[in-house]
This record gives structure tokens, sequence and C-alpha cells, in this order.
């Protein structure tokens, strides 16, 4: 499988649906406050049941770079899907870390049938900081399980995620990243040369 060329089908189709917006002049305000000129929602690939099969199909051949992985686990709340969609395509068990334990009932941190001695894929939507999805990784570290990595849809490649999953030793892979987004971007005319520029400048800042 060629990893280069899924990446490039990846980040056109999320263009192509408006899961990925990209607005230099007028950025998009993230939770944190951030002032970003993209925005990633890939739970829209939901909505979409070509591209959905596509995006489950995608991250079934992707998983393979993992080795052998007898679970799968999503991150809540935007990896429930996906890892769900995953665990169905390679018919595995499937759970999922809350990002704090439930406040009432059995006040679970994770939900579903981990007994501890699972060794587990964990899927998430987006790596921005990358927080998360480390956390998801401790939580089921913690109860005795074997991570083999964590597997997401796009990555804004921030140098502070990058360095985050290598100083906890836990490998990360994605279908699709933000260098390839601007290069599909500007090939469609999404956005102009200019703009991509300013895009990439954006990114230095993390």
């Amino acid at each position: 499988m060629n990893y280069e060329l899924l990446a490039s089908e990846v980040a056109k189709k999320l263009l192509q649906i408006n899961a990925i917006k990209l607005s230099p002049q007028n950025p998009f305000t993230w939770a944190s406050g951030i002032q970003s000129p993209i925005y990633c929602d890939n739970r829209k690939t939901l909505s979409y049941p070509k591209v959905r099969t596509f995006i489950k199909e995608s991250l079934a051949e992707k998983s393979k770079v993992f080795g052998m992985f007898n679970m799968v686990a999503g991150v809540a709340t935007a990896g429930i899907a996906h890892g769900a969609l995953l665990a169905d395509a390679l018919d595995l068990p499937f759970a999922y870390v809350r990002s704090k334990t439930k406040g009432h009932g059995l006040q679970n941190r994770i939900e579903g049938d981990v007994r501890g001695n699972e060794r587990i894929l964990v899927v998430e939507d987006l790596i921005s900081t990358g927080g998360s999805s480390l956390e998801a990784v401790h939580t089921l570290e913690a109860l005795g399980c074997n991570v083999a990595g964590v597997l997401a849809i796009f990555t804004y490649g921030f140098d502070k995620s990058i360095e985050a999953f290598e100083e906890n030793d836990c490998r990360l892979e994605t279908l699709s990243n933000y260098d390839v987004l601007l290069t599909e971007a500007l090939d469609i005319e999404y956005i102009t040369a200019e703009q991509v520029e300013e895009l990439k400048e954006w990114r230095k800042n993390f």
C-alpha cells in the first residue's frame, strides 16, 4: 500500500465534505482560545457513507503497520465512532477511554470489557497537542494493557505533539497530515501559493 497516495486521497475527501476548512484571512477560534486558520471536524465523515467507508477501510489498512493487536480503543468522544468502525472492520473487541472518570454508576474511566492483558491500538480522530490521546494511553497502561500505538485520521504536525509522543515512547501514525493537506488544497485552488506560506508560518508557532 502506498501510504503517500492514501494521505492525499484522505486529504481530498476531507476538503470535499468540508470536514477541514481553511480560512487564513478570517481565522477560527478553537476551544482553547487559539486563533487558527484551519478547522478540522472529522466527525463529518460519518454523515457521508462513501467517505465513512473509505476512512474505515483506510484505518484498517494503515493499522497493519502496528503489527499484532487484539483490541481497539477509541478516545472519547471524537475517536469513539472511528475506533468502533475499525474494530468492526477487523472483527476485534472495542472499548473507549473517557477524558475523566464517570461521576455516577460504576464510575468507569474505561468503557468496555478491558481486562488489562490486551495489546490495544488507540484510535483518535485528530492530533493537535496529543494530550488527550496520550492520557488515554496512560490510562490503559495503568490497567496493565500493552498499547501498540495511536492511529488518527489527521494531524497538524505540531512540534509539541511530535515531541510528546517521542517522550512517551508511543508510536503515532495518521492517515493524512497538514503538509499533504496544503498541497491538495493548493492543487484544487482552494488556497493560493501565498496562503500556503502563511499557513506554514502559522504552524511554526506550535
